[in-house]
């Protein structure tokens, strides 16, 4: 249906197995496929016929298991199927297969090559376009990683069927960040959708929202200016997510980044720059979609954004909207701002 080329990679969407097929052939040395309980399960079955016998490695599904400790499984498993700097890894999952297992093949006798199939919304629009690959650590996302592109990502839109709705609705969140700080077109067609479950063509929807961020991406690849934009409702949005793993009820990212964005739009609208009927439609269809997250450790937010990587020279550093469609970048905020906002979130 698309075919979204980057600079060293392709984003294929929904295009003929044969692609896929036919890359995977093209390697001589082992190849290995990562998948999670979830995906083995559910995805794997859809892909045998393409991926054929190779060796898996299965690790722990959800975010507690981003980690170095992952890593190490990964990489022994790397060891012991003997693959080579000419092997390939296939990361079949979501963000964390993705980005745990681009680093482990990133750092693997000094990078070996991997694809990425996204098998969540999320993942196929935001997490797997980008080449931003790590771990978290001590309690912080992506605290060690590094920049490194797959070979190819595969989207396939017959994966989002093997998805429970509330993770649809999760990674609606990116899709409604790139309207937000992009595209007043896409974001005028997403708001005419009243329930995520009720979406019947999720092609072009995908499309263009993994063509805002391959765009961004191209221009700023390192996230050394622009491609901060794509931050947006994640500085917050992360220190809630971050606090959420140590209740009993963790949040899913897009529910965390739904909250974030409504908090951060509400320092924009403080300032004078985002228009109140703006910033009123905007909480008004965050809220109807993913609903009001119950915040964990509302006190302890603004301890966690002040780690943010974006943050230089002691200052919070934010990307915020002045108008739909379009966002600024290494925008000073302060932590009274911050607490400002949090407590404007915890009133609706």
């Amino acid at each position: 249906m698309a075919k979204i080329t980057a600079k060293s990679y392709d984003i294929l969407v929904q295009e003929e197995e044969s692609i896929l097929s036919n890359l995977l052939s093209s390697y001589k040395s082992p190849v290995l496929v990562l998948v999670d309980e979830n995906t083995q399960t559910h995805c794997l079955p859809i892909f045998q016929k393409i991926l054929g016998d190779f060796p898996i490695c299965e690790i722990k599904s959800g975010e507690e298991y981003k980690s170095l400790e992952t890593c190490k499984l990964v990489w022994d498993a790397m060891l012991s199927n003997k693959l080579d700097r000419q092997s390939l890894l296939v990361n079949l999952g979501g963000g964390v297969i993705g980005d745990l297992g681009g680093f482990c093949a990133s750092t693997y006798m000094r990078g070996v090559d991997f694809i990425q199939i996204p098998t969540t919304l999320l993942s196929q629009v935001d997490a797997s376009v980008g080449g931003k690959l790590g771990v978290d650590r001590q309690g912080l996302k992506n605290m060690i990683g590094v920049f490194a592109n797959p070979q190819m990502v595969w989207v396939n839109l017959d994966l989002l069927n093997t998805l429970p709705e509330q993770q649809l609705v999760s990674g609606f969140a990116e899709v409604v960040k790139h309207g937000l700080i992009a595209d007043i077109d896409l974001w005028n067609q997403l708001s005419k959708i009243s329930k995520v479950s009720e979406v019947d063509d999720w092609s072009r929807i995908i499309s263009r929202s993994i063509d805002i961020k391959n765009r961004v991406v191209m221009e700023d690849p390192f996230e050394k200016g622009l491609r901060k934009i794509l931050n947006h409702g994640h500085t917050i949005g992360h220190a809630i997510e971050t606090l959420s793993f140590k209740s009993e009820t963790p949040l899913l990212h897009g529910h965390a980044i739904a909250a974030g964005m409504i908090m951060e739009n509400f320092i924009s609208y403080k300032r004078g720059n985002l228009q109140y009927s703006s910033f009123l439609d905007i909480t008004e269809y965050i809220l109807k979609i993913f609903g009001k997250a119950t915040l964990s450790f509302p006190n302890e937010i603004s301890e966690v954004v002040v780690h943010d990587k974006k943050n230089r020279g002691g200052m919070l550093r934010f990307s915020l909207i002045p108008e739909i469609g379009k966002c600024e970048y290494d925008c000073e905020v302060s932590m009274d701002e911050v607490n400002a906002a949090i407590a404007h979130y915890q009133s609706l």
